[in-house]
């Protein structure tokens, strides 16, 4: 028997520890790839931890949502191609791809307008299948290998899942126009990486928010206009002085309830939020309010394979300034899953094998 090593989950809110397993065989259309770098995303906490924060005391248990134990975690993937199943057709052995790991049955209608993202039954690389916190990992079919070359790998890897998800999201939110303004919610991963995406978008006035004024500091560096520190009292009247009445759009990466509310508060009329972060709890919004200012909300839930096609062509004409990515070793991932929850990290973290 052939063996790698992978991390895994054994229990909801355990530790991530290593396993020796079996390097898995492809079969069909399914592709085997060497993973050799994974980016640790916000969501893996959620994963760990086994539940989702619904407010006043209610959980959506991420087992009754269909994640099986013992989990390898790791949705952010880009590896080497080793080998291909049967039905697979041509595949680049041996060429470094990032994953895209947003799948779907890959057979309703959703799946086959290419949205799998919205698929009612996903089957997400690290969120539903076993993901890149090992030495090897399944993609199910060579459509979902995305060519990156050009690229630092460590820089590229985060796009499969961060990267995407704010591309996609600002979309929603757009368009902003010069005179106008764009907030962006939270300053950690996704939020440096909305900042950056919406500056290559040619969004003009970015208003950076966070708690945390290092990541504050980092998302001028990546090309925020200003920047609010939501721990102050005066913060909505900060964001109204800021963009003259208030901002055209919000994306919102945080998606709690402080973070909303402001969110949806500061909106001038016409205004849209979009949520993609799932920190949780409850939004509580006047009814009356959603028609008589006009304001949309929505939710945004990453993004598909053929906008990460897109952001990456953006990236390769060199339209999108890196968020700060630092690297460590794969045996690492519970230390570094520890430090995201505790607000250590300003960017990404980017494991290797």
């Amino acid at each position: 028997m052939v063996t790698m090593r992978s991390y895994k989950i054994a229990e909801f809110g355990g530790s991530v520890s290593e396993t020796i397993q079996e390097i898995p065989e492809p079969t069909g259309t399914e592709v085997l790839v060497k993973v050799t770098h994974a980016g640790v995303c916000h969501s893996d906490l959620h994963i760990a931890d086994g539940y989702y924060d619904l407010g006043s005391g209610a959980r959506m248990t991420l087992g009754d949502r269909g994640i099986k134990l013992p989990h390898t975690m790791g949705h952010e993937v880009l590896g080497t191609v080793v080998k291909a199943g049967p039905d697979a057709g041509e595949v680049p052995i041996g060429a470094a791809r990032l994953l895209h790991p947003w799948i779907g049955c890959m057979e309703c209608s959703e799946c086959q307008r290419g949205r799998e993202n919205h698929c009612a039954k996903p089957q997400s690389l690290g969120v539903f299948r076993d993901g890149g916190y090992a030495e090897y990992t399944i993609v199910p079919h060579p459509k979902f290998l995305v060519d990156v070359e050009g690229i630092d790998p460590a820089v590229a890897t985060p796009y499969a899942c961060s990267g995407v998800t704010v591309f996609s999201a600002l979309k929603k939110a757009l368009p902003v126009g010069d005179d106008e303004w764009l907030v962006i919610m939270g300053c950690g991963g996704l939020g440096l990486g909305a900042v950056s995406i919406s500056k290559a978008l040619n969004v003009k006035n970015v208003v950076a928010c966070d708690i945390n004024d290092a990541k504050l500091e980092a998302a001028m560096a990546g090309g925020a206009s200003r920047t609010v520190n939501l721990s102050a009292g005066d913060a909505l009247d900060q964001l109204r002085d800021l963009t003259g009445g208030g901002p055209r759009a919000v994306v919102d990466t945080v998606g709690a309830e402080a973070t909303s509310s402001v969110g949806i508060a500061s909106l001038v009329k016409g205004g849209r939020y979009v949520i993609v972060g799932l920190f949780g709890g409850e939004l509580r919004v006047p009814l009356p309010s959603i028609p008589l200012r006009a304001v949309s909300i929505l939710g945004s839930y990453t993004g598909n394979l053929a906008e990460l096609k897109e952001l990456i062509q953006l990236v390769k004409d060199g339209k999108v300034k890196s968020i700060p990515v630092a690297t460590r070793p794969l045996a690492e991932v519970d230390q570094t899953l520890n430090d995201l929850r505790d607000g250590k990290i300003v960017g990404r973290v980017v494991l290797t094998n």
